[in-house]
């Protein structure tokens, strides 16, 4: 367990390297706003599907069938039992910020976070169920967290769900995976490139915006340590005693746990700047659960690993 420890701490390490590069970036300007926000829309429109259709860019087997379902049937449950925590939890008589802990405690950053850690410590394996849950992921986010930041049903659209990227990527790997079909060289390759920017963009872009916010505000903040204590450890921790005794084990259990064990996801911004919740409080959260995570996200995967023989 302490080697795995060791190595996932130096994956995570890199990772964070990377946020610091963007972190520098943003405090001499070289990357502001508007450049975020664009490097956002290419990796989230274009480099995010390349990644997840190059995942199932493998040979079509029943078992493989079979895993992809378990891991949906289990990302499924880990968004609902973490909307029933996190509906017990925040009970903020101010709106604006129990949208914001809400919103924060349910959705990780298994895009931006847990897809370059399952690339470097399980491979193209571990992201094939990276993938899955990124599809469960922008499901519920799309749905569920479009009403809790909006507060009105009617902005949820299946237009908007078939149009979302992450989506028609995993719909699109699925079906490549299911039919047996390999893409030729000369789309394959394109696609391969593209996803490579999966790693260091978002990073920089994480950076970015930590470089936005007052350190000392960030850790002032008290209900967002509860939040981050439950997205960082709480509900990986519960997924993986769960997985556990129902007999998952391998690449699939690490898999889902790196994914349930990233920090707030970057979304929890963008929701709250245009449905009106807390900007500023999400800010903080994601840059709170960020710092804290590169403790905790090296303990509940080597824990996970330790447990998937």
């Amino acid at each position: 367990m302490l080697d795995y420890f060791v190595i996932v701490s130096q994956q995570v390490l890199i990772l964070f390297i990377l946020i610091a590069v963007g972190f520098i970036c943003g405090k001499i300007k070289l990357i502001d706003d508007y450049v975020a926000k664009k490097l956002t829309d290419i990796i989230l429109m274009i480099a995010m599907p390349c990644v997840i259709v190059n995942a199932f860019q493998r040979e079509f087997n029943p078992e493989m069938l079979v895993n992809l379902l378990i891991t949906a049937v289990c990302a499924v449950a880990i968004h609902i039992v973490t909307i029933v925590i996190a509906s017990l939890v925040f009970r903020d008589k101010d709106e604006g910020r129990k949208k914001v802990l809400r919103f924060g405690t349910i959705f990780s950053n298994c895009a931006f976070m847990s897809i370059p850690l399952q690339e470097a410590v399980l491979g193209s394996e571990g992201v094939f169920y990276g993938a899955i849950f990124i599809g469960v992921f922008n499901l519920f986010s799309w749905t569920y967290g479009l009403v809790l930041m909006s507060g009105d049903k009617k902005q949820m659209s299946v237009k908007k769900l078939v149009a979302n990227p992450g989506i028609l990527g995993v719909v699109i790997g699925v079906i490549l995976f299911i039919c047996s079909i390999t893409l030729p060289a000369i789309i394959g390759e394109p696609i391969r490139y593209l996803g490579t920017l999966n790693t260091p963009v978002p990073m920089l872009i994480i950076g970015f915006y930590l470089s936005q916010v007052n350190f000392v505000d960030v850790f002032a903040e008290k209900k967002n340590y509860v939040a981050s204590i439950i997205r960082l450890l709480l509900i990986p921790i519960i997924a993986l005693g769960v997985m556990y005794l129902c007999g998952i084990r391998g690449t699939m259990l690490v898999s889902i746990v790196i994914s349930a064990s990233a920090p707030v996801a970057a979304s929890c911004t963008m929701f709250a700047t245009k449905y009106g919740g807390d900007t500023m409080l999400s800010v903080r959260l994601v840059a709170l659960s960020t710092v804290i995570s590169v403790v905790t996200m090296p303990l509940v995967v080597a824990l996970a690993n330790s447990l998937s023989v």
